[in-house]
């Protein structure tokens, strides 16, 4: 396993745990060092990975007590998805039940819009990306993206089955800064009746994003479309004051 993909090992180990019985809700999971050391990984990996566990729901962190078990959230449900997470589909679901199919793949000149949200110029090439997303088999998530050609070099076809954020981490070494996210409701259009198996008037549930790496390029601007009854999105906060 990459030294990148550590974290989601960790967070996995930990989120089994949760689930067994092992740390029982409203009591503190070990310390970080305390992990670390168990688990043979930095303490950079085990926060990485309870960050990862906060945004599921499952952990919450009190600043100068640790990390706490949440307990079951009466709310909660097997379509909820972190509306803050960085891991991209396949890790967040597992990549064994993840697949895509490839819509669209073309490089192209950005139009204005694009040129706007990825600060380009006319003249600088990026990828035109539309794949539908499946979990099981059944389409879950249509997504469009665009990318610049200049920082996403070799990006391929094989990539687009899989998953493009661990090229983007793993081989390519790029780290994302910040995200911002819009999410609305909207009406099903042409490609959902399509790929989603939407209903002309069916709600559909759409996550708009810009992502920035962490020197302030702005990689990626893309749409995520899901059925109004197949995904979620949720947020976790807390008060660590």
């Amino acid at each position: 396993m990459t030294a990148e993909a550590k974290y989601l090992k960790v967070a996995r180990i930990l989120q089994k745990r949760i689930e067994d019985g092992v740390y029982k809700p409203q009591t503190p999971l070990p310390d970080q060092k305390t992990l670390a050391e168990e688990l043979h990984v930095s303490r950079l990996t085990v926060k990485k990975a309870l960050d990862g566990l906060q945004r599921k729901g499952l952990v919450y962190k009190e600043s100068g007590l640790g990390t706490f078990v949440l307990g079951p959230v009466p709310i909660q449900d097997k379509f909820d998805s972190p509306a803050n997470a960085f891991s991209g589909l396949a890790n967040l679901l597992g990549s064994n039940e993840v697949t895509s199919d490839i819509i669209e793949f073309n490089v192209e000149f950005p139009n204005e819009d694009v040129q706007h949200y990825l600060k380009l110029k006319s003249s600088d090439p990026v990828y035109n990306i539309r794949r539908l997303r499946r979990l099981e088999g059944k389409p879950l998530i249509l997504e469009h993206t665009f990318m610049p050609v200049n920082l996403v070099p070799d990006l391929n076809e094989d990539i687009l089955h899989n998953s493009i954020y661990n090229y983007l981490h793993h081989n390519l070494k790029l780290k994302f800064g910040v995200a911002y996210r819009k999410i609305k409701a909207t009406k099903a259009d042409d490609w959902d009746q399509q790929y989603l198996q939407a209903k002309k008037d069916d709600p559909i549930l759409e996550l708009e994003q810009i992502v920035w790496l962490n020197n302030g390029q702005p990689v990626e601007y893309s749409t995520s479309r899901n059925r109004y009854n197949e995904r979620n999105y949720v947020v976790l906060e807390t008060n660590s004051f």
